[in-house]
């Protein structure tokens, strides 16, 4: 089995759970975003062609649509930080400020 840097909970939560690592979060063909420990945000950088790269860069690929995840693009994601929060993001207000939106506040 694969050791990853995160874990999913239900249909669409996903929970950060190292420090160390970032997770760049894609869903099809919109916005990536990152996660870390200090936060969340849109990722405006390069993404890694291959997950080896990026885990020399300290972060880890997380596909929404992959077939080991849920199999298919969201419409809406919940993200469980390691700052305590849960974090929304809504990608029918992509471009918006109702895009990423703390959902709930110190879950833990």
């Amino acid at each position: 089995m694969i050791e990853r840097n995160f874990i999913t909970s239900g249909r669409n939560t996903v929970i950060h759970k190292v420090k160390k690592f970032d997770l760049l979060i894609i869903n099809g063909d919109k916005s990536v975003v990152i996660i870390s420990h200090r936060g969340i945000g849109i990722y405006k950088g390069e993404i890694p062609a291959k997950r080896s790269i990026a885990k020399k860069a300290y972060q880890d690929i997380v596909d929404i649509s992959s077939a080991e995840l849920f199999g298919e693009e969201k419409t809406l994601l919940f993200v469980q930080a390691l700052d305590g929060i849960e974090y929304k993001i809504d990608y029918s207000k992509e471009g918006t400020s109702s895009f990423i939106k703390i959902h709930q506040n110190h879950y833990m």
